[in-house]
């Protein structure tokens, strides 16, 4: 029994061409129509697809517009990818397109991906998450022409002082600073990603009173992540798990039972 086609949302990772899964370069190879993310996609990556592929950039597309190329693939039974840029998870629009689909009883896929925040971070060679410092990661944006819930705006979740990633939020870099400093100290620790992973990224540190100045400056008004917190300058922090004296289920402590 032939297996039932599906249309794949991918992930394509951040920007290195490398970083998409073993399993998005498989069903890119195998697509016959693709529908990427042309503003944040690395061309590079669009070189996986066959030759022949549809490739439709929906940078320029609306929502119906994309919706019609996937379900008129699917309908001529075409392999057909959504490919997104990082992860779809986050901030992708996989929920408005998978009610589309799942509306005309389509079955779709999605196939993570790594996210520009992680490649950030690899980038900076940073644990977001330091024990005994801050075990707790966000990951928002700044409020613009998207309007954020009450409990989710930057003064609230600001109060928490964790690590706090912002995506889409170059150009509200000056709101997003007076925000964040209704609660963070001036001098936490911030660091600016510019294209991570991407031939040109570049890496910007400061303290969080710098933070649009250094926007400003660099004339970063897109494709970049801001971090926030005092995991970018940890030091001498160390996890529980892999000291000699503490015991867990897979290895002993060397002293007295801990």
């Amino acid at each position: 029994m032939a297996t039932k086609q599906k249309i794949y949302f991918i992930g394509a990772g951040p920007g290195d061409p490398e970083l998409i899964t073993i399993k998005g370069k498989r069903l890119l190879m195998e697509a016959d129509v693709v529908v990427y993310a042309g503003s944040l996609v690395n061309p590079v990556v669009l070189e996986y697809a066959k030759k022949g592929c549809e490739l439709h950039d929906s940078a320029k597309l609306s929502l119906p517009e994309i919706a019609k190329v996937l379900l008129d693939g699917y309908k001529q039974d075409k392999r057909v990818v959504r490919l997104a840029s990082g992860d779809p998870s986050i901030f992708g629009a996989v929920e408005e397109m998978g009610e589309v689909l799942s509306a005309e009883d389509i079955e779709f896929e999605v196939v993570p991906g790594v996210s520009s925040f992680t490649a950030a971070a690899a980038a900076l060679k940073s644990e977001l998450t330091v024990p005994e410092l801050t075990q707790t990661i966000i990951l928002t944006r700044a409020e613009g022409r998207t309007k954020m819930p009450p409990k989710e705006k930057l003064e609230e979740l600001a109060k928490h002082e964790c690590t706090l990633v912002l995506f889409l939020s170059a150009v509200l870099a000056k709101s997003a600073q007076e925000k964040l400093l209704t609660a963070y100290p001036a001098e936490t620790p911030i660091a600016i990603v510019y294209k991570a992973s991407w031939p040109e990224q570049q890496i910007y540190r400061g303290e969080l009173s710098e933070l649009s100045q250094i926007m400003r400056d660099q004339k970063i008004t897109m494709t970049a992540l801001i971090f926030v917190g005092r995991c970018l300058t940890a030091k001498g922090f160390k996890s529980r798990l892999y000291d000699e004296n503490f015991s867990h289920a897979f290895r002993r402590a060397k002293t007295a039972a801990q």
